[in-house]
């Protein structure tokens, strides 16, 4: 069974930084690409970056590039979101999500953990 759990989220102040990291059982993460998610109050889920599975690339939304980096630790079957620089519009609850290519099929996000509440202080 997979499981995914953030940890990590909390309260801090406009231009400060966070880390939060989701680790996951039941499946090898460095297999995967692992996108990141989020959804604030009012508002539709939005990607916000991923990591691929086969060189480690990143992506991230026009928003927060620059500002966030995503990394895998794989001793840890942990993929860590960095946020830098956090702003009042970045307050979300925070999601990692796995990438899983099905034969005929184009690849979704299949696994998706529970969330991790952000949230940036004026």
């Amino acid at each position: 069974q997979v499981q995914l759990v953030e940890s990590g989220g909390g309260l801090v102040q406009a231009g400060d930084s966070l880390t939060v990291s989701c680790e996951a059982s039941g499946l090898i993460f460095s297999d995967y690409a692992v996108g990141w998610f989020r959804q604030a109050p009012g508002k539709e889920r939005e990607f916000v970056g991923k990591i691929n599975w086969s060189n480690d690339a990143t992506y991230y939304t026009g928003s927060v590039k620059g500002r966030f980096t995503i990394s895998r630790d794989n001793a840890k079957n942990t993929v860590n979101l960095q946020m830098n620089n956090l702003k009042p519009e970045d307050t979300a609850v925070y999601y990692c999500a796995v990438e899983v290519a099905r034969p005929g099929m184009g690849p979704s996000y299949e696994y998706w953990g529970q969330g991790t509440q952000v949230t940036v202080s004026s």
